[in-house]
């Protein structure tokens, strides 16, 4: 892989209940464990929760290049990651799956599912995470 660009960030404290900050800076809040997993929620945001928002930024992305690429004339595109946490079923550790919800418009069912399916395969989140977890893919067409 050539690189083009590196993401930094650090965290700090203790760990799901400490802290995390960008090289730049951009990023700098503290981090809370949610509720369902016995920690004090609140106003913090969790690694899960960071993950989902650059899986769903990372995957709408890929879906409006796709379409472009296609001329595809696709409108009102949203996407939602839902990222889960639990114990994977070896009883040894914890595992992540993602449910990826792909809305859009202007397209029938059948060009946007294929438009996410290409989407899927271009996507680096999708790659790094492909064979690893369980990512399902769901298209609503308005």
């Amino acid at each position: 892989m050539q690189t083009i660009y590196t993401a930094s960030a650090t965290a700090t404290g203790e760990g799901r209940n400490g802290h995390t900050r960008s090289s730049d800076g951009v990023l700098d809040f503290d981090l809370a464990i949610p509720v369902e997993m016995g920690g004090p929620g609140g106003p913090n945001t969790n690694p899960e929760q960071l993950f989902a928002a650059g899986y769903a930024a990372c995957f709408h992305s890929a879906v409006k290049r796709v379409a472009s690429n296609a001329k595809a004339p696709i409108a009102d595109t949203a996407v939602t990651a839902d990222v889960s946490i639990g114990a994977n079923e070896s009883g040894v550790g914890f595992g992540l799956a993602v449910a990826l919800h792909v809305e859009m418009s202007g397209v029938d069912r059948e060009t946007a599912d294929d438009l996410v399916a290409q989407a899927h395969q271009r996507c680096p989140y999708s790659n790094a995470t492909r064979g690893n977890i369980e990512v399902t893919l769901d298209t609503l067409v308005a």
